[in-house]
C-alpha cells in the first residue's frame, strides 16, 4: 500500500527517530565537507598574499624558504595529477570489463568465485606495496617494452624523450601501469555487481530468439550494466587522482617543466605535499601545499560533477 503522506509514517515514534536520525547523518556529512573545504582555504589565503607568481600558470621550481617573497604554482602538479590518472583509467577501464564480463557471463560458479575473490584482494594491498613491486619488479621489466616505444615512436609527443630515462623507470609510464592495477578492483568490483543484476527475464529472452551469448553480452547485459561501468570508472579515476605513496616511490622527481610525455617523471598533488612535509612547520610554507592540496580538493569534485551528468545523459537517454 503506497504511503499517502509523512504523517501517517511520522505518527509512530520509531519512524520519527529514523528520520531524525537519516537528517542529521546527512547534514552531518556536508558539514564536515564544508568544514574541510573551509579549513583549506583558510589556511591557504596567508600564503597566496605572499606568493610572487601566478598560482595558476607558474611552472618553475618551487621557493618557500623566504616566506616573505613565495613562488609557487600547481600548472605542473595539476597536468601530471590529470596524465597518470586519465592514462591509468585508460588502461584499466578494458580490463575491468572484461574481468568483470567473463566472472558473470562465462565463468563457471566455482571459479567466478575464486577469480572475484583474487581481484578483490588487490584492493587490499597497501600502497607503499605497490609502489616497491613497481618500482623493483616492474620497471625493469617493462624496460625493453619503454626503450622500444621511444625509439621506434618517438616522433610522437606521448613516446618522446622525457625529464626520466625510460630504462630507468621512474616515469609516467610505469607509474601509470601500477596505478593502473591498483584500480582495477574497484572498477571491476562495481562493474561485476551492476552486470549480475541484469533481469534473468532479458537474458532468457534473448537466448529465446536464438542470440548467442557474446550477443545476449552485447545487446543485454552491456546496454543494462553502461552506467554502472561508467560509476566504477569515475571512483576508480578518484582513487587515482588521490594515490600518493606508490606514486612518491616510483616516480622520479624533476626540475624541469612536464611535457606530456610517458616518459617524463614529475610530482602529482599527493606526492609533492607528502614529499614536502617536513616544511609544515611554518603556516606560510605549509599554506603553499595546502592550496596545493585546495586545488586537488576542488578537483575530484570537479570529477564527480562530470560522472554524474555522464550517468544522467546515459540514464535520459536510456529512457
Amino acid at each position: 500500500v503506497p504511503i499517502r503522506s509523512w504523517k501517517a509514517v511520522e505518527s509512530r515514534f520509531g519512524d520519527r527517530v529514523f528520520r531524525k536520525f537519516a537528517e542529521t547523518s546527512a547534514v552531518l556529512v556536508a558539514t564536515v565537507v564544508i568544514a574541510i573545504g573551509g579549513f583549506l582555504l583558510m589556511r591557504a589565503v596567508p600564503a597566496f598574499k605572499r606568493n610572487q607568481e601566478d598560482f595558476f600558470t607558474y611552472r618553475g621550481n618551487w621557493g618557500t624558504t623566504n616566506t616573505s617573497a613565495m613562488h609557487f604554482g600547481i600548472l605542473d602538479l595539476l597536468q601530471v595529477t590529470v596524465f597518470i590518472s586519465v592514462f591509468a583509467l585508460i588502461l584499466a577501464m578494458p580490463v575491468a570489463l572484461g574481468v568483470a564480463i567473463f566472472l558473470t557471463q562465462y565463468a563457471p560458479r566455482r571459479l567466478a568465485g575464486a577469480l572475484a575473490y583474487t581481484v578483490d584482494l588487490l584492493a587490499a594491498v597497501p600502497s607503499i606495496i605497490y609502489g616497491v613491486w613497481g618500482l623493483y619488479v616492474l620497471a625493469p621489466q617493462l624496460r625493453p617494452v619503454a626503450t622500444w616505444l621511444n625509439q621506434s615512436l618517438g616522433w610522437f609527443f606521448l613516446f618522446a624523450d622525457g625529464t626520466a630515462s625510460p630504462a630507468g623507470g621512474g616515469t609516467i609510464f610505469t607509474g601509470g601501469i601500477v596505478l593502473a592495477v591498483m584500480i582495477l578492483p574497484l572498477i571491476t568490483a562495481v562493474t561485476r555487481e551492476v552486470f549480475v543484476q541484469t533481469p534473468n527475464e532479458q537474458i532468457e529472452a534473448a537466448l529465446a530468439l536464438g542470440a548467442t551469448r557474446w550477443e545476449v553480452v552485447t545487446t543485454t547485459v552491456l546496454p543494462f550494466g553502461r552506467s554502472g561501468y561508467i560509476s566504477g570508472a569515475m571512483l576508480g579515476l578518484g582513487r587515482a587522482l588521490g594515490e600518493t605513496v606508490a606514486l612518491l616511490i616510483i616516480l622520479r622527481g624533476t626540475q624541469k617543466a612536464f611535457g606530456w610525455s610517458l616518459f617524463d617523471g614529475g610530482s602529482t598533488f599527493a606526492t609533492k605535499i607528502a614529499a614536502t612535509a617536513w616544511e609544515f612547520n611554518d603556516r606560510y610554507k605549509a599554506g603553499a601545499y595546502i592550496a596545493a592540496g585546495l586545488v586537488l580538493f576542488v578537483l575530484t569534485f570537479i570529477v564527480d560533477a562530470l560522472a554524474r551528468g555522464a550517468l544522467a545523459g546515459i540514464r535520459k537517454g536510456a529512457r
